[in-house]
Formats: C-alpha cells, sequence, structure tokens
C-alpha cells in the first residue's frame, strides 16, 4: 500500500522587479532579490532591439535556475549588484530614477501582505491582470512542470532612465513595447518597479 505523492515543493523569491523600455529599443527587467533560496542576489533579463533574449546572473546556481524559468538566446555569468537602482555589471550599467507610487501600487497596498503574497489570491488576480496590464499575469508555466506565481504588494513609476549594454548607449527611457518574450509574463508597458514575492513550486 503507497501513500499520497509528496507534496512539491515551493521556493520564494522576495524583492522587487523593475521594468522599462529605452529609445534604443533595448528592455530590461531588473530583479533585486532580499531573499531567496540562494540567499539576496541581483540579476537582470536584457531583450535587445533585434530580440537577442540575455539572462545576466552572478553565479551558476542563479543561473540555472532563472535560465530553466525562462527563455534565453544567451546566459552570461558575471557579478551583478544593484545599489538602490543603480546597478552594475561587467556588460551593463543601468540607473533608474523612481517617482510616485502608481494608482496600482495605491491598490495593492490595501491588500494585507499575506494575502497578497499568497498563491491563492494570484490565481484570483490574473485575470484581471491580464485586462488591466497588457502582458502582465500573476500565475502561468515555470518551466519543467513546475508553476510560479507573482504576489505584488507595491508599484512606483519610473522616470528616468540610463546606461550602456556592452558599452553602447541605452539611449533614453521609453516604454516597455514590445513586450518582452522571457516567461510567460511580461512587465507591464509603463516603466515601473514592483514590490513582489514570487512562488515557485515543483
Amino acid at each position: 500500500m503507497t501513500g499520497p505523492p509528496p507534496r512539491p515543493s515551493r521556493s520564494r523569491f522576495r524583492g522587487a522587479i523593475a521594468g522599462v523600455g529605452t529609445t534604443s529599443g533595448i528592455r530590461v527587467v531588473v530583479g533585486r532579490w532580499e531573499e531567496s533560496p540562494y540567499g539576496a542576489f541581483a540579476d537582470a533579463m536584457v531583450e535587445t532591439a533585434t530580440g537577442h533574449r540575455v539572462l545576466l546572473a552572478p553565479t551558476q546556481p542563479v543561473a540555472d535556475f532563472v535560465a530553466s524559468t525562462y527563455s534565453f538566446d544567451e546566459v552570461r555569468i558575471e557579478p551583478v549588484s544593484v545599489d538602490g537602482w543603480r546597478l552594475r555589471s561587467a556588460s551593463l550599467e543601468l540607473d533608474l530614477t523612481l517617482g510616485r507610487r502608481t494608482p496600482l501600487g495605491r491598490l495593492l497596498r490595501v491588500v494585507p501582505r499575506r494575502l497578497a503574497e499568497s498563491p491563492a489570491w494570484c490565481t484570483v488576480t490574473d485575470p484581471v491582470a491580464r485586462v488591466l496590464l497588457r502582458g502582465v499575469r500573476t500565475r502561468g508555466s515555470a518551466g519543467n512542470d513546475r508553476r510560479e506565481w507573482y504576489g505584488a504588494t507595491d508599484a512606483h513609476e519610473v522616470v528616468a532612465a540610463s546606461g550602456v549594454l556592452d558599452g553602447v548607449d541605452l539611449g533614453r527611457l521609453a516604454p516597455v513595447t514590445p513586450p518582452p518574450r522571457f516567461g510567460f509574463s511580461s512587465t507591464p508597458p509603463r516603466p515601473s518597479v514592483t514590490t513582489v514575492v514570487t512562488t515557485v513550486e515543483g
């Protein structure tokens, strides 16, 4: 006689995600993670104007996990530091200036944090996110028979951006269009920083 199958394990990443576009056509998504199974770290996902997708990860274990969860054409292992929203790595320099809390951020702060971070709540909010935020989903596949949920708790607008990728100037801040193609969910078209808990199960 066999017992019930073991429950899938869950990994949680607590931090913030910045998503910006630039006038060069390069779009960048930065993850600044305060708590995770890999400790505190930062990483960056970049899609060029030609559609080339690059992951910048600080260690091989982080790169392996992220690359198994999202889709990239190239993975680079290099130190990634983020001080506030000033990112530095061998490939990318990016400086972001944050503005006021967005209307969505004010709405998110009304929801109790424990509820907002739960996969059950993310499942409820997913249909709403699809309608209100083009390209954004709060649940979906994390690849390799895993599931993923995004529990957002706050959001601020990004009002300025500058930097270089491989020595080439990124230009000025622009909408995040077209949506970058890293996974099942994209960043909102309006450049922003979202405080989030990401849960991956499987």
